[in-house]
């Protein structure tokens, strides 16, 4: 009961917070303040036939304009001078306040201010999701397919949120990715991957040392410019390095070579081709196909579904592999399948035996 009441008493004050900018919730202090002032201010100066409760009204009545005729006190003339000095000071500083309200609401303050204090607690109970530092080209083309996969996403970038940021998934801080308090608010501790897309290799090398360093188990994916960064930024860190001229080139010589190939690896990496999919299944420790052969998951026979390679926990990879190659805990399984069977194998490989 105490903790509700306590809840409840506190909720007030997070809805200050979260309307008003700081500027103008420090400058409601002023009116409170002059409240406490005229309460006490009253009774010192009327003598001892004024309570506080008469001092409290006559302050309230007095710089709200009201009118103080209900009183069966006689001002003295002190009194009559301190009452003038308040119904100004009572004045202005409402309407300065009330002028600051409509200036904050005009400029779009307010509306900022509600946007920071969504994503702040959007924040505070994101897990799971990923983290795109930079938003240039490539980081663009990042958080587009992570919308269509709907994925949550959070983007760090140095520039303010950009005109019609239309993501439902993602949410964007502004900020340098280098510094650690930004990765720890976009939630390093509990993300799943980070993507380093940020144009230069020093600030991707720094980020990727920074982000390992905070959470040691997060999957890191770094885009190199140069050659010669690819090795850097694995020995920090990074699982995967990309780079895109590199990539661009041999997808361009795929295309002339072997075509037929390289549509069906693009057609069966795209969620929106249904019939034919490539996915990569996790093994849980107590998952029901841990321990078994491929041949006694019946997983082709049941589901529709091909291994095609099999990546060990030591990072061994199985090419092809035949029926009586054990399946072990914590492995990962690349198959090819519909996307509805590949669903089904994939709550399977994480279910618990006889679940």
């Amino acid at each position: 009961m105490t903790r509700q009441l306590g809840r409840l008493l506190r909720w007030p004050g997070r809805v200050v917070r979260r309307l008003l900018p700081r500027r103008i919730r420090r400058l409601m202090v002023v009116p409170l303040v002059i409240l406490a002032v005229g309460t006490f201010a009253y009774p010192l100066i009327e003598g001892n036939n004024w309570t506080l409760f008469d001092g409290l009204y006559m302050t309230v009545i007095t710089i709200t304009t009201t009118g103080y005729g209900e009183i069966p006190h006689q001002l003295s003339y002190p009194g009559r001078v301190f009452t003038m000095l308040l119904a100004l000071g009572g004045i202005f500083t409402l309407f300065y306040i009330a002028t600051e309200i409509v200036r904050g609401v005009v400029t779009g303050e307010i509306r900022d201010l509600l946007g920071r204090e969504r994503v702040e607690d959007e924040l505070k109970h994101l897990s799971s999701h990923q983290i795109v530092c930079g938003y240039g080209r490539m980081g663009k083309i990042v958080c587009d397919e992570l919308e269509r996969l709907k994925r949550r996403f959070v983007v760090i970038d140095k520039m303010p949120q950009p005109p019609g940021w239309d993501y439902l998934q993602g949410l964007h801080i502004q900020g340098d990715a280098n510094e650690d308090e930004v990765l720890r608010k976009a939630g390093i501790d509990r993300a799943k991957a980070l993507i380093a897309t940020v144009g230069s290799d020093a600030d991707n090398l720094y980020i990727v040392l920074s982000a390992r360093l905070l959470n040691p188990k997060i999957l890191i994916v770094a885009r190199a410019e140069e050659e010669e960064a690819e090795g850097k930024l694995r020995k920090v860190g990074a699982n995967k390095v990309i780079s895109p001229y590199l990539a661009g080139g041999h997808r361009a010589v795929q295309a002339v070579l072997r075509p037929a190939v390289l549509s069906f690896v693009e057609m069966a990496s795209r969620p929106e081709f249904i019939d034919l999919q490539i996915e990569e299944i996790k093994v849980g420790a107590r998952g029901a196909l841990a321990g078994r052969s491929l041949r006694d998951t019946r997983l082709s026979q049941d589901f529709g579904v091909i291994v095609i390679g099999i990546i060990r926990p030591t990072g061994d990879v199985v090419y092809g592999p035949p029926g009586e190659t054990m399946v072990e805990a914590n492995d990962t399984l690349i198959a090819i399948g519909r996307l509805r069977q590949l669903q089904e194998v994939e709550q399977l490989a994480s279910a618990a035996k006889g679940g």
